[in-house]
């Protein structure tokens, strides 16, 4: 075959390049660009310097609000108007006692032990070094707080600076989750914290007014306001571990800089609504956010650090590459539309369902298709256990198969 096949997509897997930079200015701007993440245009508002930030919200425990006209139970409520009572300066207000500035640091033997062994010197050193700096909010007053998972990735201490206080919390990591790019943190005190409350996204509509409070590259409790773009967003991420591939995302074109990342997405009752997580380094006002749904379905299990499934991911198990004028004759076909099979592995539901290597896929349930992505559309759109009647070539006769979409999450023998 030519060697244009042996390139191939997974399906399902949609990896951009990674996008790396390196700088020689002072220590905490080195940090935070070690843990900021260009993926195609989206980047972590990361984690490695006061990422993403502050929200505005509600008070609980005793902590008294900035602002009047409080609820039932206790939300702050917000006009639009620039400023006074139930205004996003009074969201301000009321809700940055509440979040939380993150600092990282890593021992230096982890850092140069490999530097160290290669020219004998040892490894005596334990001091640790600055390693970046995210944002957080505390959510219950006796001192937990959420932040994103690559926030504190990789970190041998975390400090947790909270206004009002002199000198940092040590905080201890509860629980996290890779997949979901959560974390779940807590701190101890004298007193009762200040804390937001979770709201429900689900109940935010697209063009509602939102607010977020962060550190964008070490400005700390910066106000920034914007609307809901969108909902559902799906985004995936490379990094050093793997591939995040975040769903059902919040798109907000509230400005989210490096050093907001952890930090709350608030609506104008002051509730969290979202934690902002990336943005799209490429466009201007295109920013992410993990919606207060999810972080309300695991949270509990973050506290208690227990293991969170992983939700299914649709899949049939084949590569994929797009089809070019010089396969048509090995292929037997005289068009370019559809995609040409590369690689199926035994077991998948591809595989059980008899397709092949060098197939090429015409139609999946009706629709003609005219790419690799119209294909891993079509899978993700369906539910694990659904059945797909897929039409295929194979030398040049056309013939339909049933492929039942299997969970790839639970397919531990399939290499993505």
């Amino acid at each position: 075959m030519n060697e244009d096949m042996k390139n191939m997509i997974n399906l399902n897997d949609i990896k951009v390049e990674n996008k790396t930079r390196n700088t020689k200015w002072r220590p905490m701007f080195a940090a935070f660009m070690a843990g900021a993440v260009v993926v195609g245009g989206l980047m972590f508002t990361s984690d490695k310097m006061n990422l993403f930030g502050y929200a505005a919200g509600p008070v609980q425990s005793g902590v008294t609000a900035a602002a009047t006209n409080s609820t039932a139970s206790g939300v702050q409520t917000a006009s639009l108007t620039p400023s006074g009572t139930n205004s996003i300066s009074s969201i301000a207000k009321a809700a940055s006692p509440a979040i939380v500035k993150i600092e990282t640091k890593v021992k230096q033997t982890n850092i140069g032990q490999n530097r160290r062994n290669l020219l004998g010197q040892g490894t005596e050193s334990g001091d640790t070094i600055e390693n970046g700096i995210g944002s957080g909010f505390v959510f219950d007053s006796s001192g937990y707080i959420l932040t994103n998972e690559h926030v504190i990735n990789g970190a041998d201490e975390i400090d947790v600076y909270v206004q009002g206080y002199d000198t940092p919390f040590t905080a201890k990591l509860l629980g996290s989750s890779y997949d979901l790019d959560l974390a779940v943190l807590k701190i101890e005190g004298d007193k009762a914290f200040p804390a937001l409350n979770i709201g429900n996204s689900d109940n935010t509509q697209v063009g509602d007014w939102l607010v977020a409070i962060g550190n964008p590259y070490d400005f700390d409790y910066s106000v920034t306001t914007g609307v809901l773009s969108a909902k559902e967003r799906t985004i995936s991420i490379d990094d050093e571990q793997g591939t995040r591939n975040y769903k059902h995302l919040l798109q907000t074109d509230t400005a989210i800089n490096p050093g907001n990342s952890g930090g709350p997405l608030l609506n104008m009752n002051g509730e969290v609504i979202g934690i902002n997580t990336a943005v799209n380094a490429e466009a201007q006002g295109m920013g992410f956010a993990i919606p207060a749904s999810t972080i309300s379905s695991v949270v509990d299990k973050l506290k208690n650090n227990e293991t969170i499934p992983k939700e299914p991911a649709p899949y049939i198990g084949v590569a994929l590459q797009n089809i070019s004028d010089n396969m048509l004759g090995d292929l037997k076909i005289n068009s370019t539309k559809g995609a040409v099979v590369t690689q199926v592995q035994q077991g998948t539901p591809a595989f059980q369902a008899g397709i092949r290597q060098y197939d090429v896929i015409l139609d999946v349930n009706g629709t003609a298709i005219s790419s690799t992505d119209d294909i891993t559309k079509a899978v993700q759109a369906a539910a694990v256990g659904d059945e797909l009647k897929i039409t295929i070539s194979r030398d040049g006769q056309t013939k339909d198969v049933i492929v039942k979409v299997g969970n790839r999450n639970a397919e531990t023998g399939y290499q993505s």
